[in-house]
């Protein structure tokens, strides 16, 4: 087996160990994000009907228009400010953050902390 599918598979892992821990605690939506060298994007998804209710991204053309020039930081905090404003227009406040297998630390970080300055709560 190659590295690298090593590394996919222990990611899958770690995330899918992540998310049972999320179901036996909450049955809140979920606030998936999910992570690329250049993008990120996050999505929030109700387990119990397998339905996404909300998503952004940084692909998007209304955000791709104002990141020119921006840090990757600055990118996650509009998309996490676009995902909560989203949400909020659909009715959720309360979700349960979902950060995969990557760690809590830089553009998930400021992903999540964005999405809590503009009224979402986990």
């Amino acid at each position: 087996m190659s590295s690298t599918f090593q590394k996919h598979q222990k990611r899958r892992g770690k995330s899918a160990s992540i998310r049972k821990r999320l179901r036996q605690v909450t049955t809140r939506p979920r606030l998936s994000v999910h992570r690329s060298l250049a993008n990120i994007s996050a999505q929030i998804i109700d387990d119990l009907r397998g339905h996404t209710l909300v998503s952004a991204s940084s692909l998007e053309k209304e955000v791709r228009g104002g990141i020119q020039g921006l840090r990757k930081t600055d990118v996650a905090k509009k998309v996490g400010s676009l995902v909560a404003e989203r949400a909020k227009r659909a009715g959720l406040v309360k979700v349960a953050f979902d950060r995969g297998a990557y760690k809590y630390h830089g553009r998930v970080k400021a992903l999540a902390d964005a999405a809590r300055e503009a009224g979402l709560e986990f």
